[in-house]
């Protein structure tokens, strides 16, 4: 299942079988690897092949994109074969863009990250709105582990993995993480995973491994909650409520993250009908300053009363932020005023008095 296989490594270089969208594309080709003192030769089907090797693979990487447009690469096919291997009818399954050969090619750094799970989740509370200092839970937070140790962002991963088409494995692998990581340090309370519902095929196979993840440690279904993040990305809502119908009757919880951030999350409410809405950061920033904010997010909250829904203000950075949701009815806060993420997962914190509301 392409969930859990990663692609073969490139790193190593080898036969590079192009086919082009124009022959004035595969002429810039020819001349371009010329240049760089590499021979071509004819593929199969009208296609262009030249070896490169190991040595020579980032600087034919630099080239392809200095000389061929984002067009060009995205309607040009690639195919990378062992050197001097014979192409087999099998191999036409691995064809692909050569924007994506090419992105995977400088993602070979995320391939080993993966390989060698070198993954590890932190952990921000989630608390009682009022009563900031009772924590509900906690969201787990994917970070990578470099090979000299020092962290690497999830913006960096997750951007990587999407342009070399490695998003549903590092969703997996965070959502592994997440659990693996909660159990090791004993979690207590809610635990809240992030998945992106666009790295997922078919939930009946792609999520049976979370499930069993879970099932797996001391942590009870109940007390997990799956957060929808990148809905932005998603366009199918049918296959959305398929994921949520699975994880809900798993019995698992689900929350739509990011709830705010723009018209299709807000038009998913009905159509998923989610646990616990989490509205997006940028809509709290300094919503006791801000009028259309503060109308906004006050509605979002009413709706969310009105259906049974609990709400998370996430992103709460000072007190007359905190003071504001509290007041017009935030189930739970998540920021950086209650807390920062952490390794560890918080088992208390210091009391906190609430500022009257703005």
């Amino acid at each position: 299942m392409r969930c859990d296989t990663l692609p073969v490594p490139i790193s190593g270089g080898g036969d590079l079988h192009c086919w082009f969208p124009t022959s004035h594309v595969a002429n810039k080709m020819r001349a371009m690897l010329s240049g760089l003192g590499l021979r071509t030769m004819p593929t199969v089907a009208g296609g262009v092949a030249c070896a490169i090797p190991a040595d020579s693979l980032d600087r034919v990487v630099a080239a392809f994109h200095a000389q061929l447009s984002e067009v060009e690469r995205a309607d040009t096919r690639a195919l990378l074969t062992p050197m001097g291997a014979v192409l087999v009818t099998d191999d036409l399954a691995r064809v692909e863009s050569l924007s994506r050969f090419l992105a995977q090619a400088s993602s070979q750094w995320l391939i080993e990250l993966l390989r060698e799970q070198r993954l590890a989740s932190f952990f921000q509370p989630i608390v009682l709105a009022s009563s900031p200092s009772t924590i509900y839970g906690h969201e787990a937070l994917l970070r990578g582990v470099g090979t000299d140790g020092a962290l690497i962002t999830p913006g960096r991963m997750f951007g990587s993995a999407r342009d070399a088409g490695l998003l549903f494995q590092l969703d997996l692998a965070a959502r592994r993480s997440a659990i693996a990581c909660a159990h090791a340090n004993a979690l207590r309370g809610k635990l809240f995973v992030n998945f992106a519902p666009t790295a997922i095929y078919d939930p009946a196979s792609c999520l049976r491994s979370t499930v069993a993840a879970v099932d797996q440690t001391s942590i009870a279904r109940s007390d997990v909650v799956f957060e929808i993040v990148e809905t932005e990305r998603a366009h199918d809502p049918r296959h959305l409520r398929t994921i949520l119908d699975f994880y809900r009757n798993a019995g698992f919880k689900v929350a739509l993250d990011d709830v705010g951030s723009g018209y299709s999350s807000l038009n998913l409410i009905h159509e998923l009908r989610p646990d616990l809405l989490k509205l997006d950061m940028e809509l709290i920033r300094g919503v006791d300053q801000d009028p259309y904010k503060a109308q906004i997010v006050a509605n979002l909250f009413d709706v969310a009363g009105a259906l049974g829904i609990d709400t998370l203000a996430e992103g709460i950075e000072t007190e007359g932020e905190l003071a504001w949701v509290t007041q017009h009815g935030a189930t739970y806060v998540q920021g950086f005023l209650i807390a920062r993420p952490a390794a560890l997962p918080q088992t208390e914190l210091a009391a906190r008095e609430l500022a009257a509301a703005c």
